[in-house]
């Protein structure tokens, strides 16, 4: 009897728990997308080159620009493939996740067979007031993004990175709410003495760190947040352990309205270095310590763009974009007469530490006939470079990370088709 009164309620025990969950909803999603495009110039662009970054500067030989020559691809490597799982509750938990990749990467340049990749791998879980989401999703400061269909999403006129994070929001309001997070870093990475790398965040273990408000009422939207890294670009300098390490830090606002059929959206970004998050920065060798050990400086830049939409089954969309490179906060080792060895100054992979300033403007068109979307995108981009200063065979920069001489402006002509549809 006895046996049968502790399974009965076993039983009734399970029952209860089977009845406090509910299960999972999977909702597959993805479009198929096609991308045609013109370039009137050499430039600095990723994923077959429909990524675009920046031009590149003159090359003259011979009298004659090697970088001024035009270019054409089309290719769907960016189709996507996602996975919702929605729906998911235990007791009072509410539990998502999403899992979604494309066809990236294997290509090289313009050369190879894409490859299936991960952009998003995540879960959620969260109750009343408070969600906490771990895995690999956007940047808080890169997740509001242009209506621009072009793959760059308006990169590099503000952050672009999807990252390791656990991320906390808590709503403080009906309109207001925090966002607390730790990041790491893993295909956007920092510039330094090995190049693009992970390994100086991984060595300076500390993850980067954001906190942010965000405002909600109407069709109005507001975030302003942080962004702090510390990173350590050398650990050793091949005899002994250094005490590298360098710390920035970088706030942001967004701005957002709609109403109706209409929108606007802009964001701005003060930033030390920045090159993790795609940004046109990076950081130099201020000091060689008695110990061997170096002291950096960042650079500082201004990034910003707004962007204006109108319209549903026809939609209009212009874009426009400004960088500002302020050079670095101190003076690189190894100054001379007003210049410093450029190769002391760590910046972007995508751009050129000569670059001073850069602007952008985009309309585009896409129509809209159901699931299925045709656009056309003209994409006018152009950077103002300074000339390295050369000195037997060694490139110099100005004493604050800049190249100043001979600033002269370079542009790249985009235009870009697109065919995608969604489901």
């Amino acid at each position: 009897m006895k046996r049968i009164i502790t399974a009965i309620a076993a039983f009734a025990l399970c029952a209860t728990l089977v009845a406090q969950e509910k299960p999972s909803t999977l909702k597959f999603y993805g479009f198929i997308r096609n991308y045609f495009t013109f370039d009137t110039r050499e430039s600095v662009a990723g994923t077959e080159d429909f990524f675009y970054y920046v031009p590149k500067d003159q090359n003259i030989i011979d009298g004659s620009d090697m970088n001024a020559h035009t270019s054409f691809r089309f290719a769907a490597l960016t189709s996507r493939l996602g996975l919702d799982l929605v729906g998911y509750e235990y007791e009072d938990f509410k539990v998502t996740g999403k899992i979604e990749g494309d066809f990236y990467a294997g290509v090289s340049g313009v050369t190879g067979t894409a490859q299936f990749r991960l952009r998003q791998a995540f879960a959620a879980i969260s109750k009343g007031d408070w969600k906490v989401t771990a895995g690999q999703t956007w940047h808080p400061m890169a997740a509001d993004m242009p209506d621009v269909f072009s793959l760059n999403t308006g990169a590099p006129f503000g952050p672009f990175a999807r990252t390791p994070l656990v991320r906390f929001d808590l709503s403080l309001s009906k309109s207001l709410s925090l966002t607390a997070a730790a990041l790491w870093q893993m295909q956007y990475t920092s510039a330094g003495p090995e190049g693009a790398s992970a390994n100086y965040i991984k060595y300076g273990m500390t993850p980067e760190a954001y906190l942010g408000l965000n405002f909600t009422t109407g069709g109005f939207t507001a975030r302003v947040g942080g962004d702090l890294l510390s990173i350590k670009p050398r650990w050793n300098d091949g005899k002994k352990r250094v005490s590298d390490r360098i710390t920035t830090v970088s706030p942001f606002l967004f701005l957002q309205y709609k109403s109706g059929l209409f929108s606007v959206k802009a964001k701005t970004i003060f930033a030390q270095a920045g090159e993790h998050v795609n940004l046109n920065g990076g950081y130099g060798i201020c000091e060689v310590k008695e110990d061997g050990s170096y002291r950096y400086t960042p650079t500082q830049n201004s990034s910003s763009w707004v962007s204006l939409m109108y319209g549903k089954k026809t939609q209009a969309i212009l874009f426009g974009g400004f960088v500002k490179n302020f050079g670095t906060i101190e003076q690189l080792t190894g100054f001379k007469n007003g210049y410093a060895p450029a190769s002391h100054l760590y910046f972007s992979k995508n751009s050129f530490s000569n670059m001073n300033a850069m602007w952008r403007v985009t309309p585009t068109i896409i129509h809209n006939i159901g699931k299925f979307s045709l656009g056309l995108e003209y994409e006018l981009t152009s950077v103002q470079y300074g000339d390295y200063k050369t000195i037997n065979g060694v490139k110099y920069l100005g004493n604050w990370g800049l190249a100043e001489d001979n600033l002269h402006w370079i542009t790249n002509h985009r235009v870009q088709g697109l065919v995608r549809f969604s489901f």
